[in-house]
């Protein structure tokens, strides 16, 4: 036996190498695509704004004050952060059943049950908008139904309201939870549920005491997509909540079109903190849960 073949660390290296170079190029993309941006947004913010010479290079943390000494931008921020955890509980209390559905089914046209999930992830999000606005219109297909049947009287505002853009968001972000619940469902051994069903439990007991403890990785990973993507909703707040409506994304858009960068900056840089810190929060919960 060579010394070569008998040194672990040898035999390693090439494994090491060659993980190092498949990783390498998402790396580097991740770490110029997004870490640096995001390192000269949180520069940007401390900058001033001034409406003739637009931003003045300085280090200030006036806009971060601003931001949380201001009643409106909190409100903005409450209502983002409530607006995504609602949506996220809806999605999955609404996927959760169709992913268990899609993972159980046997019949040969499975697949035209899963392309009937990926269908919508096809059509952009100011498309999708764009439909349920001609379904909310006050003169729109539910409003004219409504009034035929003889339920209402009149015009049923549903447009440019909360409920039309929490119905939005859980249109879009559905899809994402029901696709990463079914993939990790299909993964748990059905004989586990056969087994509970043995011994006397019911389908609610069978599903809180067996099917929820062992798919709670992959509903962490339901629930973290859908509120990344309900927190940074952009479309669908602006098309179906109207200019009255405010969420954080629209609002750092509005600040880069009044070319107020430094504050933009900081409303875009409080958003991702408060996601990934919440995302984290989240995962480190579901990983202990899980261990436990």
């Amino acid at each position: 036996m060579t010394a070569a073949a008998a040194n672990p660390a040898t035999r390693s290296r090439p494994v090491l190498i060659s993980a190092s170079s498949l990783i390498g190029p998402a790396t580097i993309i991740v770490a110029f695509g997004v870490i640096a941006p995001m390192l000269i947004l949180l520069r940007y913010s401390f900058n001033r704004y001034d409406p003739r010479m637009l931003m003045i290079e300085a280090f200030s943390p006036e806009n971060y004050l601003k931001f949380f000494s201001d009643p409106f931008y909190l409100q903005i921020f409450w209502t983002t952060l409530r607006i995504s955890l609602l949506c996220t509980l809806i999605c999955l209390v609404l996927g959760f059943p169709l992913a268990y559905v899609l993972a159980r089914t046997r019949v040969r046209y499975k697949n035209l049950l899963i392309i009937g999930v990926v269908i919508p992830l096809f059509v952009g999000n100011a498309v999708r908008a764009a439909g349920w606005m001609t379904l909310f219109g006050s003169r729109g297909f539910l409003s004219v139904m409504l009034m035929k049947l003889g339920i209402t009287n009149a015009p049923t505002e549903i447009m440019f309201t909360e409920t039309a853009v929490i119905v939005g968001i859980i249109a879009v972000n559905l899809p994402y939870m029901v696709l990463t619940l079914q993939s990790v469902l299909e993964g748990i051994d059905r004989n586990l549920e056969e087994a509970a069903f043995s011994l006397g439990a019911g389908p609610l007991t069978m599903a809180r005491r067996v099917l929820w403890p062992m798919a709670l990785p992959g509903i962490a990973a339901g629930v973290i997509l859908t509120f990344i993507l309900a927190m940074n909703a952009y479309a669908t707040p602006v098309l179906l909540g109207g200019p009255d409506f405010h969420m954080m994304a629209p609002l750092v858009y509005s600040q880069f079109q009044l070319n107020n960068w430094p504050f933009a900056a900081a409303v875009a840089f409080i958003l991702t903190v408060t996601t990934l810190a919440l995302t984290v929060a989240a995962g480190l919960a579901t990983r202990q849960r899980f261990r436990g």
